[in-house]
């Protein structure tokens, strides 16, 4: 029986990973599966050796601080994975832990086929990696067209898959009536990380106090997920505001997001999903000021959200670090509603530039025919 392991590091990777197992299920049913994953590949039946939440360090400081805990699980990652004997090793995003594991896998036994999804961002820095990743890597899968030439220059092979946020589709049965009366809704994502909730909260909720005393008619939808709903609901009820409500059911968000007029979102993949629902948005983030300026040594790009970086200029408006605070906030979402105009012309830039981000199938389904491809 032929043996797949799937590495992933962090939630987001693993919900990615299974929907491409799943795609892989449907095709090929003789398939032994492993994994380091979470509670998505658990639900296809596949064990995981260890905790995900063990390895799942996001900020600089936290990798510095955990560095030989993170030590130690790369190794013991490794053996495992060697133990296991697979075919393959498809790692999905969290490059400072699933490439490291990679590397050393390949070394020990070079039989193994590695396959990597969501290249690390080697056009934002340290594009030197290219070099070594070919050394350990037989294949990687891009989101974004444009990532083709920095591998292609150094010949490791690759295949442009697609965005997945843009193979969802959305179920317009779900009721949303109770979001739904006279006002118009403005969706806020504060994120999904404790750190940016306890840094984008309190700001959000100034701006939206700024926003009642001009205009009050409008509702304030927060979307969140089970985890921090309660923390995100402490801050708000302190506040006694009427017209903000929170929702985390993932099929109701969907629904709400697509009746908003405007949003205001944090930085990171949930921009791409608002971009998709063709809504109109400001971009915010603030961080720890250490990891702050450690980004900002680090990275090569003038931008953070992807569709402004694609276009090489702010498309939408991103309000960062110093400039995220209330009034910021405010000016640039109540500039944008009394310029429908503006509001126009950001829509259909979005357009043009999600038109490149979508592969043939889905993602999930090209991905799932390149991993197969290597299994004979």
């Amino acid at each position: 029986m032929k043996k797949i392991f799937i590495l992933t590091g962090e939630p987001s990777g693993d919900k990615l990973a299974s929907e491409v197992v799943s795609e892989i299920i449907k095709k090929r049913t003789d398939l032994e599966f492993l994994s380091v994953g979470g509670s998505n590949l658990e639900k296809l039946g596949i064990k995981t050796i260890f905790e995900q939440k063990e390895i799942t360090y996001i900020a600089f400081t936290d990798i510095i601080l955990n560095f030989f805990k993170i030590k130690r699980k790369i190794k013991e990652t490794v053996n495992e994975i060697l133990k296991f004997k697979p075919d393959i090793l498809f790692s999905v995003d969290s490059p400072d832990f699933s490439l490291r594991v990679a590397k050393l896998v390949k070394e020990k036994n070079s039989k193994i086929k590695t396959i990597h999804f969501i290249a690390p961002k080697v056009w934002a820095w340290r594009e030197g990696r290219v070099k070594k990743m070919k050394k350990y890597l037989d294949h990687i899968l891009l989101l974004f067209k444009f990532e083709k030439e920095y591998f292609d220059k150094e010949k490791l092979t690759n295949t442009f898959v697609g965005h997945p946020l843009l193979d969802k589709n959305i179920n317009e049965n779900v009721q949303i009536d109770q979001f739904l009366d006279k006002k118009k809704i403005i969706s806020i994502f504060p994120g999904s990380r404790v750190s940016e909730i306890k840094y984008h909260t309190p700001i959000l909720i100034n701006f939206i106090k700024k926003m009642n005393n001009k205009n009050p008619n409008y509702n304030f939808i927060f979307h969140t997920t089970d985890k921090n709903k309660e923390l995100l609901l402490n801050y708000i009820l302190k506040e006694q505001i009427q017209n903000i409500e929170i929702i985390n059911d993932d099929k109701i968000k969907n629904r709400v997001l697509k009746k908003s007029i405007f949003a205001v979102v944090k930085s990171g993949t949930v921009s791409l999903e608002v971009c998709k629902m063709n809504i109109p948005s400001i971009i915010i983030y603030k961080m720890n000021i250490i990891n702050f300026y450690i980004a900002k040594f680090l990275l090569n790009i003038k931008f953070v959200n992807m569709i402004n970086i694609i276009n090489n200029r702010e498309v939408i408006p991103e309000l960062i670090q110093s400039e995220c605070n209330a009034d910021e906030v405010f000016k640039s979402v109540y500039y944008f509603l009394k310029k429908p105009d503006l509001i126009s012309k950001q829509k259909q830039e979005i357009k043009k530039t999600l038109e490149n981000l979508s592969s043939p199938s889905s993602s999930s389904e090209e991905a799932s025919n390149i991993i197969l491809s290597y299994i004979f």
